[in-house]
């Protein structure tokens, strides 16, 4: 069961849930939501529970507009604090952090470490939205080429904000960049009915991608 969890940043409070394993590994997850909805949403639980159950302890929180219950994302610098003080918390928890994220709570990971300065040992992206939703033109990812620690994007093959050929293109730009596809799934990940599988089953391998990668990229 999750820990409730109160991250003080100077623009207020945010609530947190840390998720620790019986036996946890050195390296803890911060996982961050996308722009529509929060920590509570069942993409986020489920996730959090699968990455709990790889040993990885797993901290989720509320950005600030999620915490009162605004619909529209803040501006870069907010949503770049708060996630600071996320990834600093769980950091007096464990040895090392990797910054995951979905959709935006991915990308503004990416500038936590690019930015900020946050040392994350890596950095996982499930449905890097390069490009923005109503939009045709890709995303400026050049910020992620001066990202030193290794970084994993994980992307459905029927994602239309992250093309295939943008998201492999990004991953092998950057100095540590890894691609890894779900085959048929949307920006959530999830695939079609046709396909015989389900977001469960995403996940899934979602997280098995992950902890391969953590073997052979992190805990050498």
């Amino acid at each position: 069961m999750a820990r409730t969890l109160k991250i003080k940043t100077s623009l207020g409070s945010v609530t947190g849930k840390l998720s620790m394993p019986q036996t946890p590994r050195r390296t803890g997850v911060v996982l961050a939501h996308g722009a529509g909805a929060g920590q509570s949403h069942p993409w986020m639980v489920g996730m959090r529970d699968r990455l709990t159950a790889f040993g990885f302890p797993t901290l989720t929180f509320n950005y600030l507009y999620t915490e009162w219950g605004r619909k529209a994302p803040d501006r870069l610098p907010k949503l770049i604090e708060v996630h600071t003080a996320a990834a600093n918390r769980l950091a007096t928890y464990t040895d090392d952090v990797v910054l995951a994220g979905k959709s935006m709570g991915g990308r503004v990971g990416g500038h936590v470490v690019a930015d900020a300065g946050f040392p994350a040992v890596g950095l996982v992206y499930f449905g890097y939205p390069i490009v923005a939703m109503g939009k045709t033109t890709p995303r400026n990812t050049e910020h992620l080429a001066a990202v030193a620690a290794p970084q994993l994007f994980i992307s459905g093959t029927r994602d239309p904000m992250g093309p295939s050929d943008l998201v492999e293109a990004v991953a092998a730009s950057v100095p540590n960049g890894s691609y890894a596809p779900i085959a048929d799934g949307d920006h959530s990940l999830v695939p079609r009915k046709s396909t015989g599988r389900t977001l469960e089953d995403s996940l899934d391998l979602a997280c098995e991608i992950v902890d391969a990668w953590w073997i052979s990229e992190i805990n050498q």
